[in-house]
């Protein structure tokens, strides 16, 4: 059985990288210790033992000397540098797949470096088309007590969610400081979140409120779909509370990938597949058609030589047909093409012309000039 990946992505501050380590810890409890890969280049230090560490093979600062990058730019150019190994990643995570049962993925705390890049799609596409995949999107609790500032959350989530499409999980982190139960009451009540949004415009009066609690409403509404896909837990990294309801999440997404998700990738990778060989074809018969070999035939067949006018009465000049009196005209004659043009008729018209031509210079010939002929030759 293939083991379940998680690729753990949030906000910078969420609390991803001790969600990892509490993930790592939890795991090793259960005597099921993970695969752990490590892909954020700028980490100085992180919490937990990793198997594939992105920073053994790219060195951060060394990217940001040789190619003048800031530092965005160089965890960018680092994941570009990693994804050309990437399926040498993935061969050893395969060699321990019948010894491990998750495979567990830290990203760079700059979100957008992973999801929006060229190579954060690599790395995540060779895992999903390999192992059963689903995304951990991590939130920061404490910070979205705000109505405004959960829309927003969960506006980046849907992206990510059609970026990807994989199984996604809400993971609300740091429970201990804020209970996330307002949050999943907001989720699954719309009219919860409307009293949320009216307290807190009579709580910030300011200008311009009202259009964006009108906003925010109208988006909630637009979001009541995506939230029904989704399976939301709360977690504590501190007091590793919620761990167990995460790994049964993890259960429920993985049946939903091998269920749904993975039909549709093979159905996605079947169609490009013939859309190659369509476009193959394609190709192909534009070159025949330039070559104007038609129907497979090639120039020789048989010992043959193949008429251009074979299977058809029109010559094709550019993509247009053209008429007798389009045709070229030979301006010029050679005297072995006008001997070619001499056939049997005209050939027994010439030997009876020549005839008649000869008789007729006999008979003009005067006796004198034989007789002085014959003189000559019995000299």
């Amino acid at each position: 059985m293939s083991p379940a990946t998680v690729i753990c992505i949030g906000m910078a501050g969420s609390g991803k990288t001790t969600f990892m380590q509490r993930l790592n810890a939890h795991l090793h409890s259960k005597n099921t210790p993970p695969y752990v890969i490590n892909l954020d280049p700028a980490v100085l230090k992180i919490p937990y033992g990793a198997n594939i560490d992105i920073r053994d093979s790219i060195k951060y600062k060394q990217v940001m000397e040789q190619y003048n990058l800031g530092p965005n730019g160089a965890i960018v150019t680092s994941l570009n540098l990693f994804s050309t190994k990437i399926d040498q990643v993935i061969k050893l995570v395969e060699k321990r797949s019948e010894s491990v049962n998750n495979v567990i993925v830290d990203t760079p705390g700059q979100i957008e470096c992973f999801i929006w890049s060229a190579s954060g799609s690599i790395i995540t596409e060779a895992f999903a088309s390999t192992f059963p995949t689903v995304i951990a999107y991590i939130v920061d609790t404490p910070r979205n007590t705000s109505p405004t500032t959960f829309m927003s959350n969960m506006l980046y989530a849907c992206s990510i969610l059609y970026k990807t499409k994989l199984p996604m999980i809400i993971v609300f982190n740091k429970t201990d400081a804020q209970d996330a139960e307002f949050a999943k009451e907001w989720m699954k009540d719309f009219e919860t979140f409307q009293i949320a949004i009216n307290k807190d415009q009579d709580m910030n009066s300011e200008d311009g409120s009202s259009y964006m609690s009108s906003l925010v409403n109208s988006m909630s509404l637009m979001l009541e779909e995506f939230y029904s896909t989704l399976d939301v837990v709360g977690v504590s990294s501190y007091t590793g509370a919620g761990f167990d309801d995460f790994m049964d999440a993890i259960d429920n997404k993985v049946e939903e990938y091998n269920e749904f998700y993975k039909a549709e990738r093979e159905r996605i990778l079947k169609k490009k597949e013939e859309d190659e060989k369509k476009r193959q074809a394609k190709q192909l018969s534009s070159l025949m058609k330039d070559l104007k070999i038609k129907n497979g035939k090639t120039a020789s067949n048989d010992g043959e030589v193949l008429s251009d006018l074979e299977d058809e009465e029109e010559d094709e000049y550019n993509g247009e047909v053209l008429r007798d009196e389009d045709e070229p005209q030979r301006e010029y004659t050679f005297p072995e093409d006008r001997n070619s043009e001499i056939n049997s008729n005209t050939d027994s018209d010439l030997q009876s012309r020549y005839q008649a031509a000869l008789e007729a210079t006999s008979k003009t010939t005067s006796s004198k000039t034989a007789e002085n002929i014959a003189q000559y030759i019995r000299r």
